[in-house]
């Protein structure tokens, strides 16, 4: 099927089979591997992307459904230069140990703070918590979430 995605602001031609995921589009064709496979079920949040400025699970949508779409991943977040503001607190606050949750955890944290600016510690949980990690135990991860919301203000 022939599909056309604009990703992380570029519009991009695919030619791909009716049942091809979302994820390996992005993994296999586009080699944006920042999306992370973990369950491949929707339990993990590791494949969170971005499909027309929400969060959604590239593990669950089919490539076909993104036709048409706008999808950025975590490789379209920074300016090139210049880690987000995001990004930058996970690593100020120590959010970042193994690492492979990471991505999914920052494109979830974008779209809890486009929604909501200033999230009390209970919203930032309850909205992460469809991603999760074996390694942090969240604390660092709220905290890198609250620093974000400060500095995007």
């Amino acid at each position: 099927m022939k599909l056309n995605i604009k990703i992380n602001g570029k519009p991009k031609d695919f030619d791909v089979a009716p049942n091809t995921l979302l994820l390996n589009l992005v993994r296999d064709d586009m080699d944006l591997t920042g999306t992370k496979y973990g369950c491949g079920i929707g339990e993990c949040g590791a494949c969170t992307v971005h499909m027309d400025g929400l969060a959604v699970l590239a593990c669950m949508v089919l490539a076909v459904d993104a036709d048409g779409h706008e999808v950025d991943t975590i490789e379209g977040l920074s300016d090139g230069t210049e880690l987000h503001p995001i990004q930058q607190s996970y690593l100020d606050e120590g959010a970042v140990q193994c690492g492979f949750c990471t991505p999914g955890f920052i494109m979830s944290t974008k779209a809890l703070l486009e929604e909501t600016p200033s999230p009390s510690e209970r919203e930032i949980r309850e909205y992460l918590n469809g991603n999760l990690c074996r390694c942090t135990g969240y604390v660092n991860i709220v905290k890198a979430v609250q620093a974000a919301a400060e500095q995007m203000k």
